[in-house]
């Protein structure tokens, strides 16, 4: 019965994902021709396709094959979960308002496709990970009440600029190496990555500086924060995180400014700095051959990425059916590589779905940004878009071989305690945004946030003569 199951599964998982999309696109185009009514009926949709997949995907992992029976834990940690996304969505759709439900449910489908998966890989794993969902989904109801009490956000710009350093400091002192790179700080049996949480300050300050004249030392001081980061994540290895600082920030400036001689400078030094890395750093030129020729060490070095493309092209589109596949193969796969396990288990289709419910997020943000009337929480939104899409974009073309692997998560689907609870808060920080010109702006007086920040680099130096 349950082989059946799991041979049915391979089309279930793809027709839920493609309602969902379908549903997704749906809400997008209505949102512009203001179809409210049809808007609602597409989003209880959704949901209803994150409940189905959710059992089917339970109902297959709760048989043990090798023992031949129900495993009641399994079912019990399935239902723990079904009870958390009913109680939590229903529990910030109170609270955040006028929060935008296409992004609640596109959360949740990545969340529940992660849950599942990790459950498959590793039971204890996916435990944990339901505590951090629940711990995260309580500090982003946090977010309203604290933004309440302290209104001005944009006015704490010296705080995050010192507490952002600190943190990322921090790890050259009391750091410890996981997987190569110096970015983990644990506590007890705790563990987290400073850097995952000076991602909420890195936008913070940014957007602080941006909402506001950009005169040439100014930019030269929000520059410098930006480097500074960007190498000592360098020097600890962090690769990945280095790079998604970086082009946040070129993005930022170039939205800011419009600036295409700035954006050319500053992406042209990162081939530089690339370059000078290369010759610098073992890891790097590891990392660079392994890209352009895994297969001949694919017993060592080139032995992640070479796993990774034998699962996601092994079982063709529909993939081997759920438990059917050995994602297990993969080292690290909880973390950097659970979508090379999805796509094996659940199908390469379903990868793509993937793909475009991240593309959705970016649509859904990107409008968010453009519609905010406070410039503070326009570039704060666009901020979040492009980290969430950069990093996305990092770890789904490493692990398919398109770009160098660099070991970032794939927000709210790979394991990881603080990368769930910054990705939880980051979206919080997006929903209230997405609610501030209809709660707080009525009245709204301009003032600083009106202005028209397109520099040029004559008018940069210009003001420094000055």
């Amino acid at each position: 019965m349950f082989d059946v199951l799991i041979l049915i599964s391979r089309y279930l998982f793809i027709a839920y994902i493609a309602v969902f999309v379908f549903c997704g696109l749906i809400f997008v185009i209505d949102e512009r021709q203001s179809f409210r009514i049809r808007q609602s009926r597409v989003i209880s949709i959704q949901k209803t396709m994150i409940v189905l997949m959710h059992l089917t995907g339970y109902a297959i992992l709760s048989w043990n094959r090798d023992e031949n029976y129900i495993d009641t834990s399994v079912i019990i940690y399935g239902a723990a979960a079904l009870v958390y996304i009913f109680v939590s969505s229903y529990l910030l759709k109170k609270v955040y308002r006028h929060g935008c439900p296409l992004i609640w449910n596109c959360m949740y489908f990545l969340m529940d496709a992660g849950l599942i998966m990790l459950q498959r890989l590793n039971p204890t794993l996916a435990g944990k990970q339901l505590v951090w969902m629940t711990v995260s989904t309580a500090v982003i109801m946090l977010i309203p009440i604290i933004f309440k009490i302290i209104p001005k956000l944009e006015k704490f710009e010296t705080f995050y600029f010192i507490l952002a350093i600190a943190l990322v400091l921090l790890t050259f002192v009391f750091g410890d190496e996981e997987n190569g790179s110096l970015n983990w700080i644990k506590i007890n049996n705790i563990g987290f990555q400073p850097s995952e949480i000076v991602k909420f300050l890195f936008l913070l300050y940014i957007a602080c500086v941006f909402r506001k004249p950009l005169d040439f030392k100014k930019l030269c001081i929000v520059t410098g924060f930006a480097a500074f980061i960007v190498i000592c994540l360098v020097l600890q290895r962090d690769l990945g995180g280095a790079l998604i600082f970086f082009v946040t920030y070129m993005l930022l400036l170039y939205i800011t400014t419009s600036n295409v001689l700035l954006l050319l400078a500053g992406f042209g030094s990162m081939g530089l700095a690339s370059a000078l890395a290369y010759k610098l750093f073992s890891h790097v030129r590891v990392r660079v051959s392994t890209w352009l020729d895994p297969w001949t060490d694919a017993g060592d070095t080139g032995y992640q990425i070479t796993q990774s493309l034998f699962a996601i092209t092994t079982w063709g589109f529909l993939g081997s059916g759920l438990t059917r596949g050995m994602p297990d193969k993969i080292p690290v796969v909880e973390k950097d590589f659970i979508f090379s396990a999805i796509c094996e288990e659940m199908g390469p289709l379903f990868g793509m779905g993937m793909v475009c419910i991240y593309i959705l997020l970016f649509l859904r943000g990107m409008f968010i940004a453009v519609r905010a009337k406070k410039r503070f929480y326009s570039i704060l939104s666009a901020g979040i878009v492009i980290m969430f899409s950069f990093q996305t974009f990092l770890i789904i073309g490493g692990v398919i071989k398109l770009i160098p692997l660099t070991g970032v998560t794939l927000p709210f689907v790979s394991y990881g305690g603080s990368s769930v609870l910054v990705s939880f808060a980051l979206i919080g920080l997006l929903q209230w945004a997405n609610g501030t010109p209809i709660e707080k702006n009525k009245k709204a007086e301009y003032d600083e946030e009106s202005f028209d920040n397109k520099i040029s680099m004559p008018k940069l130096r210009r003001k420094r003569a000055n």
